[in-house]
């Protein structure tokens, strides 16, 4: 009797934990991954708070910290093997994109080594690499097996996105690695039409030429 009480009390007290920390931790653990409290994040996910979980609008834990740049953090839930690394958030965006955008070298780097895909149907890390100033993580995501062309959903590339918003030196690491200048978007715009509309007039005429020479 005496040990079927105590068999009792120990369930009570697990289920009662588990609810206290579901219920009672879920502002708790956003705001954590928001200010970087790594020391908060992890106490939470050891007592049974699941690390996948989203927020009110639908993003999971890992992408809410990556966008508050909260590294600590982002490296503490790293190492819960429970955590979808590969998770997207309502916009179709995974950690790995949000990071490469904010031209992160040292979060993209730890999401790779996590296991992020670096390639995925329609946007892809390499097109927002490509829109950020950091053109070593383009070099990265490249090294990585990022396709160096990939489509997105209106037929957008990354060296598009890189004409236009990101450095002219990723646009000179994306034609190093054979990046094709020639195909237009559903707007019937190349690359070069991208840097002019940016107002990157020598950029545009310099992808221009290229585009005319591979032509030949």
């Amino acid at each position: 009797m005496l040990r079927n009480n105590f068999k009792y009390a120990f369930y009570l007290i697990v289920a009662l934990t588990v609810f206290s920390v579901s219920a009672g931790s879920y502002d708790d653990y956003f705001f954590a991954l928001k200010n970087d409290q790594a020391e908060v994040v992890g106490r939470l996910l050891a007592l049974g708070f699941d690390p996948n979980t989203r927020d009110a609008q639908g993003e999971p834990g890992l992408q809410v910290a990556v966008r508050a740049q909260s590294a600590q953090a982002v490296r503490a839930l790293l190492t819960r093997h429970d955590l979808d690394v590969n998770a997207l958030n309502e916009a179709g965006e995974s950690a790995l994109m949000l990071a490469a955008l904010q031209g992160a070298m040292a979060t993209t780097q730890w999401l790779l080594d996590s296991g992020a895909q670096v390639n995925q149907p329609g946007w892809s890390a390499l097109h927002y690499a490509a829109a950020s100033p950091q053109s070593r993580l383009v070099e990265l995501l490249l090294q990585r097996g990022a396709a160096i062309d990939a489509l997105s959903p209106n037929g957008t590339t990354p060296l598009m996105m890189a004409a236009k918003y990101g450095s002219e030196q990723s646009v000179a690491v994306l034609l190093a690695h054979g990046a094709d200048v020639r195909p237009r978007n559903q707007r019937a715009l190349d690359a070069a039409d991208f840097a002019r509309l940016a107002g990157r007039d020598t950029l545009a005429a310099r992808l221009a030429a290229v585009s005319a020479d591979r032509a030949r």
